[in-house]
């Protein structure tokens, strides 16, 4: 069976891409390898994205904001950067081009199922779950991917949006920079006493950092980075001693904390693709470029690069073009690129700076919080690079 494009994973760039897609009349297919009900609805993950003014804009125009309920959607209005034990921090408000918040907090599984929701029962749409791409192939006038049930499937551009361990990305000969931190996030939420006036921190402390993110009412997502052989006794601790040892760690500043909920752990790496295209195929999300979540930036980048790239191929197929030709595809990977490159290496850069415990580390990024706090240019820069407004 032929298709225009296929869609190789249902996470939230695959699903966005085909929905960018609805009215393009093109035939599309997705194939995800978890069961169907893992998609339709997605259980909770512990995982918060904050996202930025562009994903709101492009969640909207998708009609997918819409279906998130709103007392899951959290505005942070300021962030605090925190170095070490110093009450010195880097602050950012809000200001008239970034309206009335710096982003908002959504749990990732309502967003997942949001996503869903929108594309359940597109006409140009099918579905293909609880299969695995066994391989793949393109030529000049299409590509066909190889499922572990022994059928085959056609389409004109195969698209990849299966994780930044991308199995199809390898396959079709595109390498990509890889950096394991060597440490694990473990992500939970917590209930305190004192409000926490929608105000975001992140605090670099030495061996580990604590990101606490407002949540609605009295309740924060809490992100703990710790080196991989920590993270199995911080996920086990006992709970009276976990919010303890949270409470201290924040400085008691939003009082006594619960957790509330499990604890979830999730291996630190960092992909950055080496193309995004080769011949008759993209790749997408997590694939073209998997982020450290300090800059939160990774879910913002991935719906960002689907929807650059779905705006091409509707351009080509109005103009009566190849939506799998180079002429298409490259346009893609240049743009993507110059926002996706600087963005990687400067989050791991930041990531390399604030986590090092040596003494010159120490100097260097207390100098450089002060001088990003006190030079306005810098500040405007990172900001907007944060809350990405516009395209």
């Amino acid at each position: 069976m032929n298709y225009d494009i296929i869609i190789i994973g249902a996470g939230p760039a695959g699903l966005s891409f085909a929905r960018s897609l609805k009215d393009s009349k093109l035939k599309l297919l997705v194939i995800e390898k978890a069961p169907a009900k893992a998609i339709q609805k997605p259980a909770p993950d512990g995982r918060e994205i904050a996202l930025t003014h562009l994903s709101e804009k492009l969640l909207k125009e998708l009609d997918v904001w819409e279906r998130i309920s709103p007392e899951s959607i959290s505005p942070i209005k300021s962030a605090k950067v925190m170095d070490g034990n110093s009450p010195y921090s880097l602050g950012f408000d809000t200001d008239n081009k970034s309206g009335d918040a710096l982003g908002y907090l959504v749990p990732n599984y309502r967003i997942r199922q949001a996503l869903y929701n929108a594309v359940e029962g597109q006409d140009n749409l099918e579905f293909m779950t609880d299969i695995s791409v066994n391989s793949l192939s393109t030529d000049n006038q299409g590509g066909v991917v190889h499922l572990s049930n022994g059928e085959s499937r056609q389409a004109k551009l195969i698209v990849a949006a299966d994780s930044r361990f991308s199995a199809t990305r390898r396959e079709m000969g595109i390498g990509a920079s890889m950096k394991d931190f060597g440490k694990t996030a473990i992500v939970c939420r917590m209930e305190h006493q004192q409000p926490h006036e929608q105000t975001a921190f992140e605090c670099f402390h030495y061996g580990r950092t604590l990101a606490v993110l407002p949540m609605a009412g009295k309740l924060s997502s809490i992100v703990i980075t710790v080196d991989n052989e920590l993270a199995d006794d911080i996920v086990n601790m006992d709970e009276a001693e976990f919010d303890r040892d949270i409470e201290q760690r924040f400085g008691h500043r939003l009082g006594d904390m619960k957790l509330i909920g499990e604890r979830y752990a999730y291996p630190l790496v960092a992909v950055h693709a080496d193309h995004f295209v080769a011949n008759r195929f993209a790749v997408i999300g997590d694939a073209a470029v998997g982020m450290h979540p300090v800059t939160a930036h990774g879910f913002n980048l991935g719906l960002r690069g689907q929807a650059t790239l779905a705006s091409l191929i509707k351009n080509a197929r109005i103009h009566g073009k190849d939506i799998g030709s180079k002429k298409v595809l490259a346009p893609y990977e240049n743009r993507h690129m110059r926002i996706t490159k600087p963005m990687y290496w400067g989050t791991n850069g930041i990531v390399g700076l604030f986590t090092d415990d040596r003494r010159p580390a120490k100097a260097l990024r207390s100098l450089v919080l002060r001088v990003a706090n006190n030079f306005p240019p810098i500040k405007h820069i990172i900001k907007n690079s944060l809350t990405e407004v516009r395209r």
